[in-house]
């Protein structure tokens, strides 16, 4: 075996404080892709071998667009290729035939990729020819869509090399839909225009869902020489430049350094054909050691490009440079904002790409990346309150308006809009008018708004105004409202017409309130069309959500709480809610019995005759205190439920919670003839709620070590059911080690792993967020770039890179419950929950972050143990004056009035001294 294929094994490292790593031979792992993107709209990916995709959303992808297979399958990529004068054609992307060819032949290509906090260098070098090229990508910040690429010609050799260099990028130039939809008919929409430094191509029509448009969308690759010379042909027509017989990875145009059709300057167009980026520049002659460097920019732009200011903009290796290190310091400070420094480097270092993990789902949503060859773009809902998790500790100031804005997504059933559109408060029922409810989906905006409740103290919030969510679904989804047009907005409007709003509270009790009555044959919430587990879509009629019905009740039991803090904070005694809504209340009028499920079922279906897609307008004024009795009092009975009904008693002696009932009625967990079946989704939320009593814990850890822990993929999502489960769901169908069935899925190990810290069982906790470090990082196993995956598979790989909700709660987790800064209803909550090997040599430990919209530096020291339990804070400074500590039996609390006196811009350092 060659020495280049042991190399292959060796991981990443970092290179610095600021997450730059390195990786060897970066090609010689299939699948590695890196995200580049900005935030006006540019979307582009990029693997060691410059494949990946461009574009700005699902109809307009500049590049054709690819799933993961395509890294190493297709031979369309950015190329850059080399006609050496006596020695023939190199790509300096890796990209040719011959290159392939030898690729596990000692005589490959040194490669090395460098990267950053959005940015891409790969050097390659052939011994062979005494060739490096060093090309590095990232996508300017700002609103330009624009991808840019520099390439440094080096020549590593003894003597001199003549050079003729050709970029040839495809220009796919449409949508997503027309890959295999019409490819051949879209490409005669073409309309190709040449200029002094590129190729451009403005399609006449656009043929997607969207109807046989006019397109005023232009695509086009520009580029420039040392020097900003402009490139001296084109090759615009992709059949022409590869030639009869020829292919991207070996065209004919290079092999034979034929002369362009089309020469300096350009002007002369084309029509019908698929397009190229095809740029070929002046041959120039290198002694050895001398270099000479080509700028190329990949741009999409909603008319046609204004070339000279492009280039005058980007054109040039200075602008490049400049460009790229306002890049490096634009995404430094947004990812910066939060900063851990441990006892190990490495791991602070990796929590800089899980911190950008949320930004970037925001930014690509849950589409546009290799693996995610899915969806038109966008998120779901569930994905709004979970990256609201991140943003509340990154971004603070902008969370309150995009709470505000996501609870206009409520329907008056208690359900919601599942996409989300491009404006904020945009929502859509689905895609393609799809009737379904996902049953989780009305839990997670409590969660996520009591985060933002006790970070910003912000009581005024929950009676902001806002108005619901209206399409012709009702009930559920169960029926459809005749009545109501696409014409008539999406706005719930009142029996006399007018648009609907209700308080933030309203809309959260709405949420939390009709679940509760929407139960199954064993008196949980119903399943529907799916849960958390996309996967469990096949039980809609008689499936149960045990595990949702954990999440519910302890929702209800912290409103039933909180309503009473809000009495204690405001002096209000009174709440209003829309009159139909005391229905759900049955306490405060005639209570029913909830062991009684056709009883629970007839109050439902009161309140929806009562409530039919509109609502009177009149609102009821209840107190307080007794809408918070009801709620703790439907809390309770749930518990109690729960730990009656659907626990599992193990015969190891220890036991767990049933997570489901599936489309036969049938509990799915517990232990039978055919094995264990156990889901960590099932522990996860009683433990993360309330619904597990404390002497429970002991026992569900136990089982989730011996059913679930795996030491080579960590903890996986459920036991081998065994057969594809068509009465429960989609992910059965997987096969076991991969996805949702069975695999170490990131999102729920993170979420256990909160669950153990915020039970107090932090050495437990730990070890599951350790495991997934270790996992991920582990680069000769997983085969990624620093970060989490969605998942890893059955075979250690880390799978669906970048864009997971897990790195919002990793996040959420290492701040709230590791670090223990917090917030109470406003006040600086600190309760470190750090282990002996989380402390640096000097037995101190760090976090920087932001609390009352100040940036802070909370700085532990040890004096004695530093570990966890043997411990405690025993003093505090800020900015070297002491603080007076408010000791709760959680920690000890800093009131937020003497963080908000201290001067903003500024870095504050609080010191905790543990004792």
């Amino acid at each position: 075996m060659s020495h280049k294929s042991d190399r292959s094994k060796a991981g990443w490292s970092f290179t610095g404080s600021n997450g730059d790593f390195r990786l060897e031979q970066p090609d010689r792992s299939s699948f590695l892709y890196f995200p580049l993107v900005n935030e006006g709209g540019m979307m582009s990916s990029v693997s060691p071998k410059l494949h990946g995709q461009v574009t700005s959303g699902h109809n307009t992808f500049l590049t054709p667009p690819i799933s993961v297979e395509d890294l190493h399958n297709s031979r369309a990529s950015r190329n850059f290729w080399v006609y050496v004068e006596g020695k023939g054609a190199w790509s300096a992307a890796g990209n040719s035939a011959r290159q392939n060819a030898a690729f596990y032949h000692e005589t490959a290509d040194d490669s090395l990729l460098e990267a950053g906090l959005l940015w891409h260098k790969v050097t390659r070098e052939s011994k062979e020819l005494g060739l490096r090229a060093e090309i590095t990508s990232f996508v300017p910040c700002g609103n330009d869509k624009v991808e840019l690429m520099k390439v440094v010609l080096t020549n590593s050799g003894t003597g001199e090399l003549t050079l003729t260099p050709t970029a040839a990028i495809p220009l796919y130039a449409r949508s997503a839909d027309d890959l295999r939809d019409h490819r051949h008919v879209t490409s005669l929409l073409n309309r190709i225009y040449t200029s002094a430094y590129g190729v451009e191509v403005q399609p006449a029509l656009s043929f997607d869902e969207r109807g046989h448009r006019v397109n005023h969308t232009s695509y086009g690759v520009f580029g420039a020489a040392d020097g900003g010379a402009q490139p001296t042909g084109f090759f615009p027509v992709q059949e022409e430049f590869i030639g009869e017989g020829g292919s991207l990875d070996w065209p004919e145009s290079v092999v034979n350094n034929l002369a362009p059709r089309i020469g300096e300057g350009g002007g002369i167009d084309r029509e019908g054909y698929e397009a190229l980026g095809g740029l070929r520049f002046a041959e120039v002659t290198l002694a050895p050691g001398q270099s000479h460097s080509y700028v190329v920019a990949m741009v999409i732009e909603n008319e046609r490009i204004d070339v000279p200011a492009l280039m005058e903009k980007v054109g040039s290796a200075a602008a490049f440079d400049a460009l790229l290190e306002e890049n490096k310091t634009f995404w430094a400070d947004k990812v910066n904002t939060v900063e851990f420094h441990t006892g190990d480097h490495a791991a602070d270092e990796w929590m800089k790409w899980v911190t950008l993990q949320p930004v970037l789902r925001r930014l690509y949503g849950n589409s546009f990346l290799p693996y995610h060859d899915y969806g038109r773009g966008g998120r779901g809902w569930r994905d709004l309150w979970q990256d609201c998790l991140a943003l509340l500790i990154m971004e603070p100031a902008d969370v309150r308006s995009l709470l505000l804005n996501n609870y206009a997504g409520v329907r008056i059933d208690g359900s919601n809009a599942t996409i989300i559109g491009q404006e904020p408060g945009e929502f859509i029922a689905d895609r393609n008018n799809i009737p379904r409810v996902w049953m989780d989906h009305g839990a997670w905006p409590f969660l996520t708004t009591m985060l933002y409740l006790d970070q910003s103290g912000d009581l005024d919030f929950l009676l902001q105004e806002q108005t619901y969510f209206r399409d012709t679904f009702m009930n559920r989804c169960k029926d459809r409202d005749t009545s109501w047009e696409p014409g008539a907005g999406s706005s719930l409007r009142t029996a006399a017409g007018e648009v609907y709003t209700g308080t933030i509270l309203e809309h959260i009790l709405l949420q939390n309130l009709v679940p509760f009555f929407n139960v199954g044959e064993h008196n949980n919430i119903l399943l529907e069309g799916a849960d958390w587990n996309d996967g469990l879509d096949m039980a809609a009629q008689r499936g149960e959500s045990v595990t949702f019905t954990a999440f519910y009740a302890s929702n209800l039991l912290d409103l039933s709480r909180l309503l009473i803090t809000l009495k204690e904070r405001t002096g209000g005694d009174t709440l209003e809610l829309a009159e139909e809504m005391v229905l759900l209340l049955d306490s405060l009028r005639q209570s029913i019995d909830y062991e009684s499920i056709p009883a629970k079922h007839e109050l439902l279906n009161r309140f929806y005759a009562a409530a039919p897609n509109k609502v009177s307008g009149v609102r009821s004024v209840l107190k307080l205190e007794e809408v918070a009795a009801d709620l703790a009092r439907k809390a309770e009975w749930i518990f109690d439920h729960l730990r009656r009904n659907e626990w599992v008693e193990s015969g190891h002696g220890d036991g767990w919670f049933n997570g489901y009932y599936n489309n036969d009625g049938e509990r799915v967990e517990g232990e039978g003839a055919g094995g264990t079946r156990m889901t960590l989704t099932g522990q996860v939320f009683p433990l993360l709620g309330h619904a597990a009593a404390p002497e429970q814990i002991p026992a569900m850890i136990s089982a989730v070590e011996r059913n679930l822990f795996d030491e080579k993929i960590g903890y996986r999502l459920n036991s081998n059911f065994g057969g594809i489960q068509q009465n429960l769901g989609r992910a059965f169908g997987f096969a076991f080690g991969h996805k949702e069935n069975g695999a170490m899925f990131s999102h729920m190990t993170v979420m256990y792993g909160n669950a153990l810290y915020k039970r107090g069982y932090v050495k437990e906790g730990r070890k599951v967020l350790d495991s997934l470090y270790s996992l991920s990082a582990n680069f000769e196993v997983s085969r990624m770039y620093p970060g989490i995956p969605e998942y890893i598979n059955e075979e250690g790989r880390g799978m669906y890179t970048y864009l997971t909700g897990s790195a919002s709660w990793m996040l959420l987790t290492m701040v709230t419950e590791v670090f223990g800064v917090k917030g109470k209803l406003g006040d600086l909550l600190l309760q470190p929950k750090l282990v002996q090997e989380q402390f640096d040599g000097e037995q101190s430990a760090s976090i920087k972050t932001i609390f009352a919209g100040r940036e802070l530096k909370v700085v532990y020291t040890a004096s004695g143990s530093t570990e966890y339990g043997e411990y405690q804070i025993h003093s505090a400074a800020l900015n070297g004056a002491e603080v007076t500590l408010q000791r709760v039996s959680e920690g000890a609390v800093i009131p937020r009035s003497l963080l908000t006196a201290l001067p903003e811009g500024e870095i504050h350092l609080l010191e905790v001294k543990l004792a």
